[in-house]
């Protein structure tokens, strides 16, 4: 697919000023130009032209809010004045895989003031011996060489990749997750009163039948108690009999 249609598809019925991210990879170019690409990307923030058979960046437009360039794996040699003039606010540029032999190709970026990131991967200008103290010398501006800083200390995702993350999303991250944790503490806590419930309500249920079952052995008490009585006294209708003492009484008499 050739870059002025594949720039088309990338628009979904957006107009280029609404557009502030533009990935182009692996679409072809004609003649190794920059094309569909105008100043009307006057939003743009990343442009990304990773193996579209580059040789030349001459007809890239201004474009002041861009920050992020990908032009890897494409045959571009120099020309990198046309950055300097047109992508003032750039602040990570890959030019990995390119057709770069010397530093003094390199020299227009020092007119980069806000340049951050550089990645030459994979470039012949890679091998020589004093590769990377000469590009720290000549772009004193630079933090991160090939993902490294002067130190050697590899670059933080943020920093490397200039994801563009910034201290309102890392607060609003921070927010959400004290949010979260909050609402695991309560959950927690529910659980723990739940617990308590259930085991009152075990111990209100042991209680409650030992007392039943004393209940009914008093009841129990009782009516074995009746029962003798009822057994003791003469039954309902019938005489009572006559001991032989009260009979002798009588014949006394």
């Amino acid at each position: 697919m050739d870059m002025k249609k594949r720039v088309s598809l990338e628009l979904r019925h957006r107009s280029p000023a609404e557009v502030q991210e533009l990935v182009l990879d692996n679409c072809r170019s004609s003649e190794g130009k920059i094309e569909g690409i105008t100043e009307e990307f006057s939003n743009l923030e990343l442009l990304s032209l990773i193996n579209v058979g580059l040789t030349s960046v001459a007809d890239i437009p201004k474009l002041d809010k861009l920050k992020k360039l990908e032009l890897s794996d494409n045959r571009i040699s120099g020309g990198l004045e046309v950055l300097a003039e047109r992508l003032v606010n750039l602040t990570h540029l890959n030019l990995s895989g390119n057709k770069f032999k010397d530093i003094s190709t390199l020299e227009p970026l020092k007119k980069l003031p806000q340049l951050k990131s550089l990645d030459l991967f994979n470039c012949e200008v890679t091998n020589l011996g004093d590769y990377r103290d000469s590009i720290f010398t000549l772009l004193p501006q630079l933090t991160y060489l090939d993902g490294y800083d002067v130190e050697d200390c590899e670059a933080s995702d943020s920093d490397g990749e200039g994801d563009g993350v910034d201290d309102e999303e890392v607060e609003s991250e921070e927010l959400w997750e004290e949010e979260e944790e909050d609402e695991e503490e309560v959950v927690a806590e529910e659980d723990h009163d739940d617990d308590d419930d259930s085991g009152d309500d075990e111990d209100g249920g042991v209680n409650g039948e030992v007392d039943s079952e004393e209940d009914d052995e008093d009841d129990e008490d009782e009516d074995d108690e009746e029962d003798n009585d009822e057994d003791s006294s003469p039954a309902k209708g019938q005489k009572r009999k006559r001991d032989p003492e009260d009979e002798d009484d009588e014949d006394d008499e």
